[in-house]
């Protein structure tokens, strides 16, 4: 029976080929894979967020596909469309890029309204509506998407009913020097590119499942849990005026709830644990909720980020002493 350090090792090597460092990306869109949770990651252009999504497909084996969203992108270039033939009068069904395992949104957030919709479909119910009629997608189905934080111009920002979808939002930063200088000796070679071929499969993904669901969540860890997301809401229902700044316009949904429990035992899994500890908590807690809370015009004008203030939940929650 595989476990999780070694099929978490495998893919990280196979991924190494192409993409230098990341680590604590690439762990995470593990964990969404065993989660069953879409993944949105946001950081400056040039950061292989591309290439790192591309490469997990790569080594996953599992088929993929890209679609750069633009400002004039139709729902039918996403899920497809009816096309009608004059030979016979009638109309076939043409799938479009969404039927796949895993799926590439480069540059979500320029896509427009109906786009988004349609797209919102596929990743809540796993399914999309094409002539009237509904087509399941394969499993397993993951969206990825990559958004660029500064780009304003020819940008829509995601509605939170979609962002609430995304299990986590990756912050994907600037690499350090000496994995910088890997990068110019690994993609220097213009003849010669690293290539990342499958060591995995989907079928392999669906099995591990099982196991990720095995993991003990003592009832004390999925209370600190409870506690967690419900101090978010807590923040947002400050009245104003009061002895603190209401900093949260709203907190995070029972969705933050259910993300931290389904991610937190697949990270565990992964450690090779067969519990749930609170650290692990705490360590994916910022990534399943910063996306998830809006800060007020007060909070943005005072510098302040979400994961500052979600720094301000994990001091005032009491960590449960025993598992």
């Amino acid at each position: 029976m595989i476990t999780g350090p070694v099929w978490s090792q495998k893919l990280r090597t196979e991924i190494g080929k192409a993409v230098i460092g990341q680590n604590a990306v690439i762990e995470r869109m593990l964990v969404a894979l065993l989660a069953n949770g879409h993944v949105l990651l946001e950081g400056m252009p040039g950061l292989a967020k591309t290439l790192l999504i591309k490469s997990l497909g790569s080594a996953l084996g599992i088929q993929f596909e890209r679609i750069q969203f633009t400002p004039d992108l139709l729902p039918s270039d996403v899920v497809g469309t009816m096309i009608f033939s004059p030979k016979d009068g009638g109309f076939t069904t043409h799938k479009g890029p969404i039927f796949a395992n895993l799926v590439l949104a480069d540059e979500i957030n320029r896509a427009p309204a109906k786009v988004q919709s349609a797209l919102l479909e596929a990743m809540q119910e796993r399914q999309v509506t094409i002539g009237g009629n509904s087509h399941q997608l394969p499993r397993p189905f993951f969206v990825m998407a990559t958004q660029n934080p500064v780009e304003q111009e020819g940008t829509y920002p995601l509605p939170e009913a979609q962002t609430d979808r995304f299990l986590f939002k990756l912050l994907v930063d600037y690499p350090s020097a000496t994995e910088e200088s890997a990068m110019m000796e690994m993609w220097g070679q213009v003849t010669k590119q690293p290539e990342v071929h499958a060591v995995s499969s989907g079928e392999e993904l669906l099995e591990l499942r099982a196991q990720v669901d095995a993991i003990h969540v003592a009832p004390a860890v999925q209370a600190y849990i409870l506690a967690l997301v419900r101090g978010s809401r807590d923040l947002a229902a400050q009245a104003e005026g009061g002895a603190a700044k209401r900093l949260l316009n709203f907190g995070a949904s029972p969705r933050a709830s259910l993300a931290l429990f389904q991610a937190g035992r697949a990270l565990a899994w992964l450690r090779g644990s067969d519990y749930l500890a609170p650290a692990l908590v705490q360590e994916i807690f910022h990534d399943a909720l910063r996306h998830r809370v809006g800060l007020t015009y007060e909070a943005e004008a005072e510098g302040l980020t979400s994961d500052k203030i979600l720094d301000q939940v994990l001091i005032r929650t009491p960590v449960p002493a025993k598992v």
